[in-house]
């Protein structure tokens, strides 16, 4: 796709933005659920899309992580349905709820939800971010161009046929979800530069993707680099709770942002803990790198190096570390963790409201598995990303963070400024001067 084709197309999606944001609120939920029907139907074949995709994967030794996040079985199709009807349900994110706030003159002030614009995601191996960011950006009254990785070309190429099958049954412009499927980098760096056009970018994937995103774009960028999750058993834990959390953060799907990398041990409870979770580890297939204090509590433990804190592994790796309290916990913490998502498992309320005040995480579990730093297990209904950074969205983003406000401003002929009013005509009353206090700028 030449520069002249890419910015048609930027157009062309930028020009269903009054037509998205005029359009019934009960409207936009039915062709949500008009494209999660659309899926469905076509679920046999996004498969054999997504198996050409997988076998291309497969064939070129892509990491297991990548393998994992690209799959597309009957099961997560269903899933992607399910996620845009969870949408379609939520309330309109551009209802005007807001209660004037009426000043002395009369005049009326409030503010009221508006759609950010254009938005481009730029993403790898994810084509469950076609679906989401199509139903999130529309429902929102938002535009989307979504340039996906080229290993996921097919997979996202069906789910769009769906999704653009279903908005034009509803009588709506499929230009509004605009996908790209040229996988020169030259074409993502023309989009990046686009800031006439595109009001936000959202990139997803690793963070070798995100950092050129971010280093090449004009356009404000939401970031997330990396989730370095880390789990803290407080001395006073439930051991068998902690295990499960543990085990659930790391092995279940040890590809995805929100799995455990790195846990922390309080040293009264480390020869308790350790090594019965290190066989319940060592059947899920998980690596340990243990300091010199876990090392002897943990058969079949490698030594961490200074590198493996604070490492994104997305894989079943897991660094492991015996700390003294609370305090060194919140240290670790603070040096090596990526504002993604922390755990405390602890039964002492003042540690675990030590931990939620002092750490600095887009989500903090307490006694909960860092999974659940999730939008559809949050009630978003589905995410377009999860941001570690805090303009303007913290943690996963769902319908709200699509969104910003704007003022309304209603009078009645109200004037800031007495002398901008039209001058009163012979046969009207005279009315007194507005006085002016000493020293008042007119």
């Amino acid at each position: 796709m030449n520069t002249t084709d890419l910015d048609a197309r930027l157009r062309a999606a930028r020009a269903t933005l009054p037509a998205l944001v005029a359009l019934d609120a009960g409207l936009r939920d039915r062709a949500v659920r008009a494209m999660a029907a659309g899926i469905r139907r076509q679920a046999r074949a996004i498969e054999a899309a997504n198996r050409l995709d997988l076998e291309a994967a497969e064939a070129a030794a892509r990491p297991s992580a990548l393998l994992d996040r690209l799959a597309l079985d009957a099961g997560r199709i269903e899933a992607l349905a399910a996620a845009l009807e969870a949408v379609a349900a939520l309330p309109d994110p551009l209802a005007d709820r807001e209660t004037p706030r009426v000043r002395g003159d009369g005049l009326r002030i409030r503010r009221r939800p508006a759609p950010i614009g254009l938005i481009a995601m730029v993403y790898e191996a994810r084509p469950n971010v076609t679906a989401d960011a199509a139903a999130l950006c529309f429902k929102s009254g938002n535009a989307c161009v979504l340039r996906g990785g080229s290993e996921a070309r097919h997979s996202n190429a069906a789910i769009a046929a769906a999704l653009h099958e279903a908005l034009a049954g509803c009588g709506i412009d499929p230009a509004c979800v605009t996908v790209l499927d040229d996988p020169d980098r030259s074409q993502l760096h023309a989009l990046l530069q686009r800031d006439d056009l595109v009001d936000l970018v959202i990139p997803r994937g690793g963070e070798a993707l995100i950092r050129h995103v971010v280093e090449h774009s004009r356009i404000p960028v939401i970031q997330h680099y990396r989730g370095v999750c880390h789990l803290f058993v407080d001395r006073s834990a439930d051991l068998d709770l902690a295990a499960d959390l543990v085990v659930d953060g790391k092995a279940m799907r040890p590809g995805v942002c929100n799995a455990l990398e790195c846990l922390l041990v309080d040293a009264g409870i480390a020869a308790a803990l350790l090594p019965g979770l290190a066989r319940r580890l060592a059947a899920h297939r998980v690596e340990l790198r243990a300091c010199p204090r876990a090392l002897p509590l943990l058969p079949g433990a490698v030594p961490a190096t200074e590198e493996d804190w604070g490492r994104e592994f997305l894989d079943r790796i897991l660094a492991v570390r015996v700390v003294d309290g609370l305090d060194e916990a919140l240290d670790h913490i603070r040096r090596h963790g990526s504002h993604h998502t922390e755990v405390i498992v602890t039964r002492d309320p003042g540690h675990a409201q030590r931990f939620v005040n002092e750490v600095d995480a887009s989500a903090v579990m307490v006694n909960a598995s860092s999974r659940f730093n999730d939008g559809g297990e949050l009630g978003l209904g589905a995410e377009i990303g999860i941001s570690t950074t805090k303009l303007h969205a913290y943690g996963p983003m769902g319908l709200e963070a699509l969104t910003c406000r704007k003022w309304v401003v209603e009078g009645e002929g109200h004037v800031r400024h007495p002398q901008a009013r039209t001058p009163a005509r012979a046969e009207d009353p005279p009315t007194a001067p507005a006085s002016v206090p000493p020293g008042t700028a007119p």
